[in-house]
């Protein structure tokens, strides 16, 4: 059996995302186990270069995980020719430099999300991506979770009838710093360093909304900063220039989806996320992990009565998707995928041109919210 190694040049994978989902879960849980087979038999084996800003970071992590090269000299590391794949998961206002210099020296890319902070910037990265002719990719790790693969599921085999409406609740409390730590890094509420709810989430609801439902026709968004002042990682105060919260609802033909994304909640449901879909034949509630379902023949049927007490359990009423399959981690299946397009030469569904239609997305919101009205997305790509 033949094995190839993919060297992967690495950058900012000292974040938590960066290290804990992209670096362990994916790349280090690949190598480990040998690499990951192709259609032809043989394997392919995967070599991080770690790239950042702080040397003693790198070495820290290279010497803990076994890695053989890092560095800080992002322009060296591009000029590696045995190096064919670059990784990004930065800040996002340092993303756009570093992706066009990686793909003019004639990388494959594949990067988080968001791809840039503006619809221009995404297009100016999209052509650059295709006059290169390498394989680009845009994190879209949300439909890759165990509950979304089942709520997937039950859509494709038509289980809601016709779907009427969608309301999603995404969101936790993020500490402000100065009694207890935050839990996310402080650049996120910050507007210059490319923080900000909308401009985080909306990229993610736009793939997972085309992914089960369709393409977003309009939105009505109100983006708000419920906490004006937070404490960064040194324990310094710091204004919150960035919206925090970010009520929407979306038409995606004839469905209505409301969502509502916050770092200043408290959670009182099942998962972090959750999204109910509701339709003619049934009913689901999917979240991360977990899909519960109630079908048109289990629906009960409650009457108002203000003066007594309901005397029915409606969270009883829905049944469990079982775990009928063996569910991965969603980052490291989609980065599999990933390298096997590049080793096969085609492109990766998800492109430079899905991420951008997340930002189309992202500036129709925050349009709509600055002008208080609804407003048409309209899209610039295929």
């Amino acid at each position: 059996m033949s094995v190839r190694t993919q060297r992967i040049i690495m950058n900012g994978i000292t974040g938590r995302m960066g290290y804990r989902q992209h670096l362990v879960r994916s790349i280090l849980a690949i190598r480990d186990e040998g690499g990951i087979e192709l259609p032809d038999g043989s394997r392919l084996q995967v070599e991080p270069i770690l790239v950042g800003r702080n040397h003693d970071k790198l070495a820290e992590l290279a010497a803990r995980h076994d890695i053989a090269e890092f560095t800080t000299d992002l322009d060296g590391a591009l000029a590696d020719d045995t190096a064919s794949i670059y990784f990004d998961a930065q800040v996002t206002s340092e993303r756009k430099k570093a992706i066009l210099k990686a793909l003019a020296a004639g990388k494959h890319v594949y990067t988080e999300k968001p791809l840039a902070e503006t619809v221009e910037e995404g297009l100016e990265i999209a052509e650059a991506g295709a006059a290169a002719g390498t394989v680009n990719g845009v994190v879209h790790d949300k439909i890759y979770l165990p509950g979304l693969i089942k709520l997937k599921r039950l859509v494709d085999s038509g289980f809601f009838g016709r779907i009427l409406s969608v309301r999603g609740e995404f969101g936790y409390w993020v500490f402000e710093g100065d009694l207890i730590p935050a839990q996310r890094p402080s650049w996120n509420y910050r507007a210059a360093d490319g923080g900000g709810m909308v401009l985080d989430m909306f990229c993610h609801w736009n793939y997972v909304f085309e992914h089960l439902f369709g393409r977003v026709d309009s939105v009505i968004a109100k983006a708000v900063t419920h906490i004006p002042e937070r404490w960064d990682e040194r324990g310094e105060r710091y204004d919150a220039t960035a919206d925090d919260a970010a009520y929407a609802i979306f038409e995606i033909g004839d469905t209505i989806v409301q969502m509502n994304s916050s770092w200043a909640v408290r959670v009182e449901r099942k998962e972090l996320v959750e999204f109910q879909v509701d339709g003619t034949h049934g009913s689901a509630v999917a979240g991360l992990f977990g899909c519960r379902v109630q079908p048109r023949v289990r629906t009960p049927k409650p009457v108002w009565n203000p003066d007594l007490p309901t005397d029915q359990d409606f969270r009883s009423q829905w049944d469990e998707v079982p775990d009928n399959q063996e569910f991965g981690n969603g980052f490291r299946a989609q980065w599999e995928e990933y390298l096997r397009d590049v080793v096969a030469g085609r492109p990766h569904p998800y492109d430079f041109m899905s991420a951008v239609r997340g930002l189309e997305l992202v500036e129709a919101g925050l349009q709509s919210s600055a002008e208080g009205r609804r407003v048409e997305v309209e899209t610039r790509t295929s």
